[in-house]
């Protein structure tokens, strides 16, 4: 196999772009993600559940906060508990066709919170490839 063939066989199986026009409402999707990023965040719901949504590093950086606040909970002594917010809004913006960034406002008892993200259209569904909590 010649390079060459090897770089399209490597392209033919890499993740597929999808347009805006083949994907869903995304604003389903960034309060789904949203709810459940911040239960991941309480220690009530894995990671492992929404990997499949994130691309391979915006699911590392999950990972590696969900474990600071895993470690900060057990610090503390505090017990996991299901998160009580309201994702009081979610405004979405449209760069290029197939992409959406993304931020959700989320009201908890204690303080407001924004949840950010953007997306792709990645092989005929919405993928996650940066979040952050701010």
């Amino acid at each position: 196999m010649s390079p060459h063939d090897a770089s399209e066989l490597s392209e033919f199986f890499a993740p597929q772009r999808t347009p805006s026009a083949d994907l869903p409402d995304p604003d389903v999707f960034v309060r789904n993600i949203t709810r459940g990023v911040l239960e991941i965040f309480a220690g009530v719901r894995e990671p492992e559940q929404v990997a499949r949504w994130l691309t391979e590093d915006a699911y590392r950086g999950l990972l590696a906060r969900a474990n600071l606040a895993t470690r900060a909970r057990s610090a503390r002594g505090v017990p996991a508990r299901r998160p009580v917010h309201v994702i009081r809004s979610v405004r979405c913006s449209f760069p290029a066709d197939g992409v959406v960034e993304a931020v959700s406002i989320v009201e908890t008892p204690s303080r407001t919170r924004a949840v950010t993200m953007r997306l792709e259209g990645l092989d005929g569904r919405w993928r996650t490839t940066f979040l952050a909590l701010l």
